[in-house]
């Protein structure tokens, strides 16, 4: 067995699908179901539920799949922390969703630049989704995302929990109507949601938001990115529901409200490979509990070891 049929038996299981797979490894289907059957054959089991569609994995390929993925990912980490031992010049990859832009993410990592500048800082803009697979390929160091995903391969931080605002255009009829607004407000309202993908995403923490209240808004108007539904938002042809960090970015033509659930939040999460134990992601950990002291900013503190 080797790491070849791990990555094409991981893409199979995760796809569920041959055709996909085979697309995702730019290889063609044939081959790759004749790697899969030869990895059978070598572990002297059945891996994948042959006649179910969408694939199914039998209970030995989900076992088989939970520490493939943990090799893998293991095996990304040694390649990644040996070429950044082989380095004169230590680097750190950060890969972030955009709306975290707007909190304390910029003055992280100028802080960071400031007390390590031995650390080639790099940036990436991209989805928590993409953030997960760009971990595991060992291009990216670190992930600031909102997303709560279970993967074995990833160890997840919750930093802070960051309330729920709404986006009004101005002169809007609920600015006046009451100190605070509840979802039950806005149902009626065209709800202008974001990034429209890939999913899941903010836009599915919204939507559960009201779906957990017993609540369906009655339009709905899907965005790529926050810039463009809080344009939306002040051309009138919705409201938004935001993450409060947004109040930093200052509109003459866009009010933002508070709601009355404090329940009624987005994470703010830290992710980094599970065996990743670095020293810069440790200092990069450190500093932002302490910036959050510092801005005397509500956060979760670290469990205690």
């Amino acid at each position: 067995m080797e790491l070849r049929h791990l990555r094409y038996f991981v893409a199979v299981a995760e796809e569920r699908n041959f055709t996909r797979a085979a697309q995702r490894l730019h290889i063609a289907q044939p081959p790759l179901s004749r790697q899969i059957q030869q990895l059978e054959e070598a572990l002297g089991v059945q891996l994948f539920e042959r006649n179910s569609r969408p694939l199914k994995l039998t209970d030995t390929g989900r076992f088989f799949y939970s520490h493939a993925v943990q090799l893998l990912a293991q095996t990304a980490e040694l390649e990644s922390m040996t070429r950044r031992v082989g380095k004169i010049e230590r680097s750190l990859s950060v890969g972030f969703v955009g709306s975290t832009l707007y909190g304390l993410l910029p003055k992280i990592i100028r802080r960071f630049r400031q007390e390590n500048g031995a650390v080639e800082l790099s940036l990436h803009e991209m989805s928590t989704m993409d953030q997960i697979q760009a971990l595991k390929e060992g291009r990216i160091d670190v992930g600031f995302g909102r997303i709560r995903l279970e993967d074995p391969s990833i160890r997840r931080v919750v930093l802070r929990e960051e309330r729920m605002i709404v986006a009004l255009p101005i002169g809007h009829p609920l600015i006046d109507a009451k100190p605070v607004l509840s979802l039950t407000d806005l149902v009626s309202e065209t709800l202008i949601i974001f990034p429209k993908a890939p999913r899941p995403s903010y836009a599915d923490q919204v939507l559960a938001a009201f779906h957990d209240r017993s609540l369906k808004p009655e339009h709905v108007y899907e965005t790529r990115e926050l810039q463009i539904a809080l344009g939306l938002v002040a051309a009138g042809e919705g409201i938004s529901i935001v993450p409060s960090s947004v109040h930093g970015l200052r509109r003459s033509d866009v009010l933002y409200k508070d709601l009355d659930d404090p329940r009624l939040v987005s994470p703010i999460i830290m992710s980094m490979r599970m065996l990743d134990e670095s020293e810069d992601l440790t200092r990069m950990l450190e500093l932002i509990y302490r910036l959050y002291t510092e801005e005397q900013m509500e956060f979760i503190a670290p469990a205690a070891p």
